[in-house]
């Protein structure tokens, strides 16, 4: 009986030792902890690092060259339509005065007096459907010419067949150019004058 007890009491000795030794490792445990918090300091370095880069300077483009002056435009050349499609106009000479006047240089000027002459001249396009029927005609024009050589006042006075080329035949006649008439070194209005165009086929 005495050595139950004293085994009873031995156990819970030991016991209770094992107990409080446990407990002392784990608060020695905890202040080591705390100790290495405590003993962690913090920098704050506000200087930035050097860079090892190189700094690069831009350097402006050099100026552009000046441009080059345009050159200087050419005189025109006068106008001329050498199309015909194959077909054939006969253009007389236009009644100046009675006479006909031949074609004048391109660069006459408005300094010597002087009746109107023609400087350019554009064939008139053969209808297409007068074209497929085989027809020939003329178209008798009355027109003016004005202070710049202009022509102005394009009428038909006769033509045959009738209506078949009088369209074309005028919107030639309104592209032609003349030197005007001239008198004391003033260019002047020349109204009254007439053409004849005519319209045959050719070869």
């Amino acid at each position: 009986m005495v050595r139950l007890l004293v085994s009873i009491l031995l156990g819970a000795a030991v016991t209770f030792a094992l107990f409080s030794f446990m407990a002392f490792l784990i608060s020695s445990g905890d202040r080591r902890e705390e100790e290495k918090l405590e003993n962690i300091v913090v920098e704050v370095n506000t200087t930035p690092p050097k860079s090892a880069a190189e700094q690069r300077r831009r350097v402006p483009p050099p100026p552009p060259p000046p441009p080059k002056t345009p050159p200087k435009p050419q005189a025109p050349e006068p106008e001329t339509n050498t199309d015909t499609g194959g077909l054939t106009f006969n253009m007389p000479g236009v009644q100046l005065s009675g006479a006909n006047a031949g074609i004048s240089a391109p660069g006459a000027g408005f300094g010597r007096d002087g009746d109107a002459t023609p400087i350019v001249r554009i064939e008139p396009k053969y209808p297409i459907q007068a074209a497929r029927d085989g027809k020939e005609g003329w178209v008798k024009l009355s027109f003016t010419i004005n202070e710049v050589g202009g022509v102005e006042d394009v009428e038909v006075i006769e033509s045959d067949p009738k209506r078949v080329f009088d369209k074309e035949a005028k919107r030639a006649l309104r592209k032609w150019k003349y030197k005007p008439k001239v008198v004391d070194g003033k260019p002047m209005r020349r109204p009254g004058l007439t053409v004849q165009l005519d319209f045959k086929m050719g070869g």
